[in-house]
């Protein structure tokens, strides 16, 4: 590789290095001997997210097609960045109240907090978002590879130091080894795709499929679908999800809940953008049936549930389900914005992510019995004491359903306009009654803060900075939803094709059969 190949591809991760630095700069400022140093960590993270958004911001329209979906990793980048500022707020002040708590319980009375964990706990945040921007830049195999991985192996950790409890070691072992274990399968997924091809470069891989990919090809790519479904907790690999969401801190379940479902649904379609869409019909069929059983499986054990984080662990994997359809549906040639599916994946990512951080946002702000607020219990009759909180839980209920005029309205429009050019209009009909039954759930939440008897033993946790975001994702739910078609446009932009002239995968291939049943 010649230096100015090397230097044209570092001048593309200058968001990476940045987050990078300011990951390092936590680790330092944790270290410190000096208390007022060490408090330093979060303002060093959110600092190093606006330069990173910054960063990114000039070159979103000048970034190269990768692999037939267009220039969408600035749009990644800026996004993950943004949305991370928000997720920032959720988890200030969690390193000091967990190292309060060892204190009490070990009797120390002067003891310091966050003395030795966080700057880490920062480090780890800036590191996993690190990885998402890397994954949307990944232009080969091995890239990809290593990105999903620094994106998992910090919320490995994240998720054990997360809470001082039982609960969360165990959560954490289960997470890290059912992790490792779908990064062996999708690992072994690239290893056919480049035994197919012969090269890991994505771009050649799509040269080589060409109008017909082979099978060992197409095989490659099952593989790599079902290994990374664990990355968006998709069925079937979503058992861990309900167990870990619960057992972590709620800003590092509000993390996941984001991160790593980003992550995998950009790692996705740059590996299906290798065979172009419409897709041939064995991977067609299997992200039919995975969407199908995602978004079902999630809303039905969701209704089951009396644990919130539970609910809020399975409303994640049928949001998952929904995305699905979009990736299944794809990108046109000349198709108008509501017809690109990868861009609606784009826009219901910040649209979920939004959302679903400030239900999130509302029980971290709670306490019951010196725990954080996981029951119906916990948050019954949240109005009458805390009405901002319960506004708030109202507002992204609503949205997570897909109810006008929140921005999920226009998120799952995006989506099933999408689908139904594409022909899928099975999956929109099954898609549409999940919703349906998504209600049941998100409206006994939202019922339970406003009709529900108070219950004395809960109390607001004095951390202002997760009420700000709380405040700030449902404020750009209500303004993306009334005023979000520039988001639109941006989302759209960053996901159409670019062609040199010649034929694409997408007006090589006719349409599937399997696509219009």
């Amino acid at each position: 590789m010649s230096e100015s190949i090397v230097f044209e591809k570092l001048g593309t991760i200058w968001p990476e290095i940045v987050l990078a630095l300011g990951a390092c700069a936590c680790l330092i400022a944790g270290l410190h001997p000096a208390r007022a140093v060490r408090r330093l960590a979060p303002w060093c993270a959110g600092a190093a997210l606006i330069v990173a958004a910054l960063v990114a911001w000039p070159t979103r329209a000048a970034a190269p097609a990768v692999t037939g979906v267009g220039a969408f990793a600035p749009f990644v980048k800026i996004a993950t960045a943004l949305v991370g500022l928000v997720l920032l707020l959720l988890a200030v002040g969690v390193p000091e109240h967990l190292r309060t708590a060892r204190a009490i319980e070990s009797g120390e009375a002067a003891f310091e907090p966050s003395r030795l964990m966080g700057g880490e706990f920062y480090a780890f945040f800036l590191f996993s978002l690190m990885g998402v921007m890397l994954v949307a830049g990944a232009g080969d195999l091995v890239w990809l590879f290593l990105a999903l991985e620094l994106t998992s192996l910090p919320t490995y950790v994240m998720v054990t130091i997360g809470r001082d409890r039982l609960s969360a070691q165990e959560s954490g072992v289960k997470y890290f080894f059912l992790g490792a274990m779908a990064a062996a399968v999708f690992l072994y997924g690239f290893a056919l795709m480049y035994g197919a091809a012969g090269t890991t470069e994505l771009e050649a891989i799509r040269a080589y499929a060409g109008a017909d990919p082979s099978p060992l090809l197409v095989a490659g790519l099952l593989l790599a679908i079902l290994g990374i479904a664990f990355k968006i907790a998709a069925v079937p690999m979503h058992f861990y999800a309900a167990d870990v969401y619960q057992g972590t801190h709620v800003s590092v379940t509000t993390f996941l809940a984001f991160v790593p479902k980003t992550a995998g649904f950009v790692a996705l379609a740059l590996l299906l953008g290798t065979v172009g869409w419409p897709l041939p019909e064995p991977l067609l069929w299997l992200l039919g049936v995975m969407a199908v059983l995602t978004m079902t499986v999630g809303n039905t054990l969701g209704l089951l549930q009396q644990n919130v984080k539970r609910v809020l662990a399975y409303s994640s994997i049928a949001h998952s389900g929904y995305l699905l359809v979009g990736l299944a549906a794809g990108v046109t040639s000349d198709g108008a914005a509501l017809e690109n599916g990868i861009a609606a994946i784009l826009f219901y990512l910040v649209a979920y992510g939004l959302a679903t951080t400030a239900s999130f946002a509302v029980l971290g702000c709670l306490e019951s019995e010196g725990e954080e607020a996981q029951t119906y219990r916990d948050i019954s009759g949240l109005h009458r004491h805390h009405p901002g909180l319960a506004a708030i839980m109202l507002v992204s209920m609503i949205s997570l359903i897909g109810l006008p005029p929140l921005v999920g309205f226009l998120g799952k429009v995006y989506l099933f306009s999408a689908a139904i050019e594409r022909g899928l209009v099975t999956l929109v009909v099954i898609g549409l009654l999940n919703s349906a039954v998504s209600a049941v759930y998100y409206l006994r939440i939202a019922g339970t803060c406003y009709f529900g008897d108070a219950s004395k033993q809960v109390r607001a946790l004095p951390v202002p900075a997760r009420r700000v975001g709380a405040g700030v994702a449902a404020v750009a739910v209500v303004i993306l939803g009334v005023a979000g078609g520039w988001l639109v446009e941006a989302s759209w932009k960053a996901a159409s094709p670019e062609t040199d002239g010649g034929p694409t995968p997408v007006e090589q291939r006719g349409t599937p059969g399997v696509a219009s049943r």
